[in-house]
């Protein structure tokens, strides 16, 4: 086997083989540089039936690997099915068989069959397929599903018949399959191969010579299989061909004539007589059919029936003496082929007494009551039979077991009877037979059956199962919660079983037990009235009534015992050390005390049951863990090591109490150690215990507190940003929305005036701007005027009357603008252009540039400038004041605006307003004119010098 798997193997690995060992080492450099997955190939051919442990294929030669790569990286073989036929042996680097593998049970009829499966390395990671064919042997000889064939032949067939024959089966495949097919002996048969589309061959016989069967009726035949493996294994079949005979003898029946005599009542089925034919032919033609022939009377055929098969003839009807005495019955015998013979058959009637007595029910008294008397009449009978003599004459009787009786009354009249007292309760329905007998010979007998019914008397009172019943219920269980069941039965039916359930009204500790439990009056089921408290009733037993519905009642009772199951509802209770709240106790522990000085026992109890009530102790917390331990059962303090100098004087352990219950229950208990030799040393620190709580309290409420209010004020704050931007947002909103394209006007002249005096601008506006670095999201809002409107002119303030705001509110909200003024005129000094410039050559008078508008700091500066000087200004408003919105103080004059900017451009129209109302009034310049870069403006004043000009103007 081994040198088989060697030939396979070294075939299909000639190409890996072929390599030599340049190009190896130049192949192994080359992957030296490349950190990828590395796929393989290699293919073997083993021959099935391997032993386990044979060698497949060495994977460390054909794949170019090494042991120690195989070992690091962890080299492992991947199958996609869980069972693995070859296994991977790392020390060695070769494959080998793990269990046997059966080609055919692998791969069936399937050619090649192979075994695929993968070798994975890691580090890098490789992966190599393997593919295992597994080559076929002989191991399989060919068979045939039965072990012997029969076959019917006719002898009346012809040479060149066919007759199919079974195939034989070789799981082998190959030359080891099945390959052809002989027959022995050939006298009379020949055997012809045939093939079908999927190569699979069958074989048929052929008869060659003609069979006769008084020569020989059977022979005997060996069909062999053979297949084309070395060695050559085969498998036979018996083949027994049965000769059939031909239907040449008709049927003969053993009597020409069959007689038999039958009693007048025989009864229907009974065989009167068998008549018998026989056929010397064999086969099909040998069995013979019996049937009545036409010349048989329709009475008899409707009185007797012939069996086809075995000839036996039955009364099918009733037969009567009085009506005919005889019967004859013709009877033909007919085999396959047709072939017939004849026979009669001679029925005679003898007279008998064939009337049985006949039972007639006068009256019945159905049902009767269980405490009848004896002798109480249940059924009036009438009995007669139509027979004479003997035959006619009856006796009457019923079971001597049952409580009744018959009494003969008068002639053919009789009278059933009670024989003793009657108890439903054992029997509550009677089935009585009553048998009528004649006395002829066979004599004849009639049975009636009456169903009795005994109806009840209210005589059992119930029973219960059990003479005392116990039953547990759990603490803090839930009113109304079902506690026990007791059930009590009664013999009695109807009414009279109809149990009800009453609780009988006895004491439970002084009070009525109605107070602690509730019967069902109708399931006999225990109800909780209320809660039950294990602590305080531990068990009570209370007694149910059961009481049927008869007339009277009867009522029996039953005790129950009532027991309550604790539950684990009760937190252990720390007895010692005592909490107290003043004064603060405290255990001492000298300094010089040794490993295991019991400090204190801590004690406490449960007043539950059980192991609910089973304690353990643990420590919690500790000023110093290592310094104590508590004992887990008995509950002592003690300590762990030596008491040092270092140990603090003031130790506080917190000692947990736990019970046995489920869930548990606990209690926490605190005791304070101090750890000194002398008392006065206590006594500094022993002050120290009552402030520790209070101060962590106190500092635990403090900071809660100041954690709510930082957060209320953070909250607050942002509700305020957000809704002042809001706010601002809405204003932009409705700004832009307006379709008013106004720029900004972050400067106000001490005095808007018209030149000419025609009233055009005769009133004061309140103006509210939002200046931001961004022009576009500056913000001017046009103010109403307020009932004292000032009018600034050259002579001083004047208040206008009530009909000229109207008219001035009326014309400020007018939606529709009204074109500019002509008579607006501008002087040669007030042209645009820089403030207070002439006309020069190279300017042209009322072609000057506009001014420049003034920058983020010139702005900046003027405000702050102006903030510095509301503490020092007066509360009234005098001339070359405006009023202003609530954003700028009443007391900010526009007087302390550099004079630079005095000249103001009014958006929407072409003039430009002047603080000297004198100064003659100009047209503005053409669009052409103002595209002239402007001057750069005059630096803006310093505080001081705003001062002056202020001081100066009020003189």
């Amino acid at each position: 086997m081994g040198a088989l798997c060697s030939l396979y193997g070294g075939r299909r690995r000639s190409s890996t083989r072929g390599l030599t060992s340049l190009m190896q080492m130049k192949l192994l450099v080359l992957f030296s540089f490349v950190l990828a997955v590395v796929h393989g190939q290699i293919r073997y051919s083993i021959p099935e039936e391997m032993n386990k442990g044979s060698v497949v294929g060495n994977i460390v030669q054909d794949l170019g690997l090494d042991v120690k790569r195989l070992k690091s990286g962890r080299a492992r073989i991947f199958t996609e099915d869980s069972r693995e036929y070859i296994g991977l042996n790392v020390d060695k680097g070769t494959l080998v068989v793990r269990e046997r593998i059966d080609r055919e049970e692998l791969c069936a009829q399937v050619t090649p069959c192979s075994l695929h499966f993968q070798i994975i390395l890691e580090n890098p990671m490789e992966l190599h397929r393997i593919d295992v064919e597994i080559l076929d042997i002989n191991d399989h000889a060919p068979v045939f599903e039965t072990k012997e064939i029969n076959i019917d032949i006719s002898e009346l067939a012809l040479p060149g018949a066919r007759f199919s024959l079974e195939n034989a089966r070789d799981p082998d495949v190959g030359l080891n399959a099945l390959q052809r097919y002989t027959l022995n002996p050939t006298d009379h048969f020949a055997l012809k191969e045939l093939s079908r589309n999927d190569g699979t061959k069958y074989v048929e016989m052929v008869l060659q010579t003609a069979l006769d069967r008084e020569q020989q009726e059977e022979h005997k035949l060996i069909l062999t299989a053979f297949d084309g493996g070395s060695p050559q294994k085969s498998g036979t079949v018996k083949i027994t061909v049965i000769v059939i005979d031909a239907n040449d003898n008709p049927p003969v029946f053993s009597k020409p004539v069959y007689r038999v005599s039958l009693p007048e009542n025989a009864e229907k089925s009974r065989i009167a007589v068998t008549v018998n034919a026989t056929d010397k032919d064999k086969g099909s033609y040998g069995e013979v059919k019996y049937s009545f022939s036409q010349s048989t009377g329709k009475e008899a055929k409707d009185l007797f029936s012939i069996d086809s098969d075995t000839g036996e003839i039955k009364v099918s009807g009733l037969l009567d003496y009085e009506k005919s005495k005889q019967y004859e019955l013709n009877v033909e015998a007919r085999d396959v082929g047709g072939l017939t013979d004849t026979s009669k058959a001679l029925v005679e009637i003898t007279d008998v007494n064939d009337n049985a007595p006949v039972i007639s029910v006068i009256s019945f008294s159905n049902p009767i009551p269980e405490d009848s008397a004896p002798e109480t009449v249940i059924a009036m009978l009438n009995i007669k039979d139509i027979d004479s003599g003997k035959n006619g004459q009856i006796k009457c009787s019923v079971n001597s077991d049952l409580p009744f009786r018959i009494k003969s009354s008068s002639s053919n009249f009789y009278s059933l009877v009670t024989d003793q007292y009657l108890d439903r309760e054992k029997v509550s329905e009677y089935n009585i037979t009553i048998r009528a007998t004649d006395e002829g010979s066979p004599s004849f007998s009639t049975n009636k059956t009456l169903q009795l019914k005994i109806s009840d008397v209210n005589d059992n009172a119930p029973v219960f199962q059990r003479q005392s019943y116990t039953a547990y219920v759990m603490e803090n269980n839930t009113p109304g919660v079902s506690i026990f069941a007791v059930t009590a039965s009664d013999k009695d039916s109807g009414n009279n079983a109809r149990i009800s359930y009453f609780l009988e009204d006895v004491l439970v500790n002084g009070v009525s037990a109605s107070t602690y439990i509730s019967v069902h009056a109708e399931s006999g089921e225990i109800l909780a009235v209320r809660s039950f408290d294990y602590e305080q009733t531990k068990e009570f037993n209370i007694r149910v009534k059961a009481q049927d519905g008869g007339n009277p009642p009867l009522s029996s009772n039953v005790s129950v015992k009532i027991i309550i199951q604790d539950q684990n509802d009760n937190a252990p209770q720390v007895l010692y050390p005592v909490q107290t709240g003043g004064s603060v106790v405290a255990e001492m522990v000298p300094r010089s005390a040794d490993v295991g000085y019991l400090v204190t026992k801590v004690v406490a109890v449960d007043v539950d049951s059980g192991q609910n009530a089973w304690l353990s102790y643990k420590l919690q917390k500790a000023t110093d863990r290592a310094l104590f331990e508590v004992g887990a059962q008995n509950g002592e303090i003690r300590t762990v090591r030596q008491v040092t100098d270092k140990d603090a004087v003031k130790q506080k352990l917190t000692v947990v109490v736990e019970d046995n219950g489920q869930p548990s229950r606990s209690a926490t208990v605190n005791i304070n150690v101090a750890v000194a030799d002398s008392f006065p040393e206590v006594l500094s620190e022993f002050t120290d215990f009552t402030h520790d709580k209070d101060y962590n309290d106190n500092l635990t409420f403090y900071l809660v507190l100041a954690l709510a209010v930082v957060s209320f004020l953070f909250i607050v704050s942002i509700i305020a940003i957000l809704s002042v931007k809001c706010y601002r947002w809405r204003r932009e909103r409705m700004f832009y929305k307006s379709g008013a394209n106004l720029p900004v006007i972050p400067y106000y002249p001490p005095l808007y005036a018209d030149v000419g005096g025609t009233g055009t601008l005769q009133h004061v506006y309140n103006y509210e701007v939002c200046r931001t670095t961004d022009s576009r999201k500056s913000d001017l809002k046009h103010m109403r005027p307020t009932q004292s409107i000032i009018s600034l002119d050259a002579s001083g303030t004047q208040t206008l009357t009530h009909a000229q705001r109207e008219k001035l509110i009326n014309d400020d909200f007018d939606d529709q603008q009204k074109p500019p003024n002509t008579d607006w005129r501008f002087t040669q000094n007030q042209r645009p252009g820089p403030s207070g410039a002439a006309a020069t050559p190279e300017v042209a008078v009322g072609t000057g540039p506009w001014p420049n508008p003034p920058t983020e700091a010139e702005q900046l500066q003027a405000l702050m400038a102006a903030a510095n000087e509301v503490s020092e200004a007066t509360n009234t408003l005098g001339p070359g004041t405006m009023g202003l919105s609530t954003r700028y103080s009443p007391q900010f004059t526009l007087q302390h605006v550099p004079d630079y900017r005095q000249n103001v451009y009014i958006p929407g129209s072409t003039a430009t307003l002047t603080a000297n109302p004198q100064q003659p009034q100009q047209a503005l310049p053409p669009p052409q004119a103002s595209a002239a870069q402007p001057e750069p403006p005059k630096a803006a004043q310093t505080p001081a010098s705003k001062k002056k000009s202020t001081k100066k103007e009020k003189k």
